[in-house]
């Protein structure tokens, strides 16, 4: 799996910002079958810098209608990446 592959977009929301900017935590929707350790490897070879630690966590997709049509969007995974103390915080238009 590439690193385009494991790491698909980052989550551009309110409380990402705040952990950007206080936690030194970026936030992406990351593949469901990537494990830590590849996301680990991923965002430090896409962003050159190095991870303390790596949390993930699977959400199941919400119940959309259109009129009377009915559906689900499709469950994701997102993962919070900490940075180690002294990484300069990529911004997400240097990729």
């Amino acid at each position: 799996m590439t690193v385009h592959q494991v790491i698909r977009r980052p989550v551009v929301t309110e409380k990402g910002f705040g952990k950007k900017e206080a936690e030194q935590t970026l936030c992406f929707e990351v593949a469901a079958d990537a494990n830590k350790t590849q996301i680990r490897q991923a965002v430090e070879k896409l962003f050159r810098v190095r991870v303390q630690e790596v949390r993930t966590m699977n959400l199941e997709g919400k119940m959309r209608r259109r009129g009377r049509f009915t559906g689900y969007r499709p469950d994701w995974k997102k993962a919070y990446v900490k940075l180690r103390a002294g990484e300069k915080m990529p911004e997400y238009a240097e990729i």
